[in-house]
């Protein structure tokens, strides 16, 4: 064999820098997170109206869960130094844009306190790599239907009865919605707690036709400051056969027809509450 047909036949070896992996943290993956986020905000938005402060303030809330994102993922990896570039990044940003909030709107740092164990709870189950837990999702549920006070609040609204009710609506919604998705996925196949997610989503049900009722005896002719109707107590009603129906579909719903149907009942429960 020649010289050069043994150069030829000889294999090559190239020396190729690998190439640098992106830290993680920087975009959040919880997909369901989004209208956990942007439905509160809207709901107090328009139940009081625009507001120019309502802008930091949009910008402060998600900006605020990239943060809350990064910094569990970092808890969650034992905080290792390549996840934590995200939570500096978005920690001083959401820092910076909390501080525009309140030079805005100066009354609304009295909310602060409201967030601490919303986010301690969710915090402390990221470090313990519980983040999927029951009570993380309870708590995480709470916090963001806060929001609804808060925007309701920087918008300049009076009738706390109805933010309040605003903002019970959208806490069960989101908790019946921790409870159907895990009846889907995680605890499929497990009845007691498939019982109990039926259980949950009859109780709000039941509750919002209470509202009802005790605003049409107390406040007959002005049933309309409610922010809950017998159009919510339907909607509810219609969680609660689905949460008892589609996990027992074979084969399951997909991921992505889950995520649909979960647009679509965030906006009849937020369109029927505020209509209310």
């Amino acid at each position: 064999m020649s010289e050069q047909a043994s150069e030829v036949d000889r294999p090559r070896v190239t020396l190729e820098r690998p190439a640098r992996r992106r830290s993680p943290g920087w975009i959040p993956n919880q997909h369901g997170a989004w209208a956990m986020l942007a439905s509160p905000l809207l709901v107090g938005i328009l139940a009081a109206g625009p507001a120019w402060a309502h802008l930091p303030l949009t910008l402060f809330w998600f900006v605020g869960y990239f943060a809350f994102f990064a910094a569990g993922l970092w808890l969650k990896a034992s905080r290792r130094a390549r996840h934590r570039p995200p939570v500096l990044a978005y920690g001083a940003a959401a820092a910076m844009l909390g501080v525009i909030v309140v030079l805005v709107e100066p009354r609304l740092i009295r909310w602060v306190p409201a967030f601490v164990v919303p986010l301690a709870v969710g915090l402390w189950s990221s470090a313990r790599r519980t983040d999927r837990s029951l009570l993380s999702g309870l708590s995480t549920s709470m916090g963001s239907a806060l929001m609804t006070l808060v925007a309701y609040d920087a918008g300049g609204g009076t009738d706390w009865r109805r933010a309040g009710l605003l903002a019970a609506t959208q806490a069960a919604y989101f908790a019946g919605t921790v409870f159907y998705v895990k009846s889907l996925i995680r605890q499929r196949g497990d009845a007691s707690f498939r019982r109990l997610s039926i259980s949950c989503h009859v109780g709000f049900a039941v509750l919002a036709a209470a509202a009802v009722v005790l605003g049409t005896r107390t406040r007959a002719t002005d049933i309309g400051h409610l922010g809950v109707s017998w159009w919510v107590v339907a909607v509810f009603g219609v969680l609660a056969v689905r949460a008892a129906w589609v996990p027992r579909l074979t084969p399951p719903p997909r991921p992505a027809r889950i995520g649909l149907g979960e647009i679509a009942a965030t906006l009849a429960v937020a369109v029927t509450s505020l209509a209310a």
